[in-house]
């Protein structure tokens, strides 16, 4: 099969969501985390359809006065929780029709409950919401989270997340690669050892620590404190970083991604605060803020990776809360997959 992983800035259908409910882990939090999705679906709605998975459709739409009515699409289907970027199908390219591809989830590796989640794409699939499109169930545990294309072949990825013992324990790296170089196309693979945040319970899912942007460039989060309990691995990331080439041989273009204030939670843990979780979506980046001081530094920056396109910042406080931000609870769609 000639088949192909596209990368997020190409032209897109929809971008999904799973709306928080009180049966999910918003329960406690649900008034407070509401507006954070409202205002990145309302966001999100003026550039293209909004496919919006929840607990019941008539509560969302109240909350949806403010978006686009015309670009959302709400479904109802079970759900146990809203990360959509780890749930949500991921479509590949296969002889050039768009194919639907659903693995398995399982609460980043068994660490929470998924067993509505994990059916989602199933379910919407018999709904009807990607048509005749096919739906293809490789059998490998695999988060969106954990993967970054450029749509040429090349996955960038982490060592930590994909080879996680609680994901996929019987494959060794070598069949790792293997079965994503035959589901995904891929031929090219980035392997980062090293990276990750404190708070995250993704075991360092890439979209919290560097995304693939169009013309071989990396953009990255980069701590430039020695007392910070990050850099010393964020440096050997970095590290990593400028020892990766392309497939045609050449350095990446590296950008650095400013690193913000710390964030805590009530009870005093650190909450993964990253720049990186941006979304990218028809003409624009929609890129999570946190309510501190380098949040406009990293709008400017993300302007640099993405010439052209609008940037707009989406207050993604409430959701690190929960260890996740704005990528997280998205799932694009490439244009014609919807």
């Amino acid at each position: 099969m000639n088949r192909r992983l596209p990368a997020e800035w190409e032209p897109q259908s929809a971008v999904q969501f799973t709306f928080p409910h009180a049966d999910s882990d918003w329960a406690d939090v649900l008034d407070a985390v509401i507006p954070c999705f409202v205002e990145a679906i309302t966001a999100v709605s003026r550039f293209e359809k909004v496919l919006v998975v929840c607990h019941n459709k008539a509560e969302v739409a109240a909350h949806l006065t403010g978006a686009v009515q015309e670009n959302l699409l709400l479904l109802e289907c079970p759900s146990n929780d809203t990360w959509a970027r780890d749930h949500g199908a991921i479509t590949i390219e296969e002889n050039g029709q768009w194919v639907l591809l659903d693995f398995m989830f399982n609460g980043w590796g068994l660490k929470f409950p998924a067993f509505h989640d994990n059916l989602i794409t199933g379910r919407l699939h018999e709904q009807g919401v990607f048509g005749t499109l096919p739906l293809r169930r490789p059998g490998l545990v695999l988060e969106g989270g954990g993967i970054e294309s450029d749509g040429q072949g090349t996955l960038l990825t982490t060592t930590e997340c994909l080879l996680s013992p609680n994901r996929n324990p019987h494959l060794s790296q070598a069949e790792i690669e293997a079965q994503l170089s035959e589901w995904l196309g891929v031929d090219h693979f980035l392997w980062l050892h090293h990276g990750y945040l404190a708070g995250d319970d993704t075991d360092s899912h890439i979209d919290t620590l560097a995304r693939l942007c169009p013309d071989d460039t990396i953009a990255y989060v980069r701590c430039d404190d020695p007392e910070d309990e990050h850099y010393e691995a964020l440096q050997a990331m970095e590290t990593e970083l400028q020892a990766f080439r392309t497939k045609a041989g050449h350095p990446y273009r590296l950008i650095p991604l400013p690193w913000p204030q710390a964030c805590y939670a009530a009870d005093g843990h650190r909450l993964p605060a990253t720049y990186a979780n941006f979304l990218i979506v028809n003409g624009a980046v929609l890129m999570p803020t946190y309510g501190v001081p380098q949040d406009e530094a990293a709008l400017e920056t993300i302007g640099h990776c993405f010439p052209g396109r609008e940037v707009a910042g989406i207050d993604c406080r409430m959701l690190i809360e929960q260890h996740g931000s704005l990528h997280c609870i998205t799932m694009q769609y490439p244009w014609g997959a919807l």
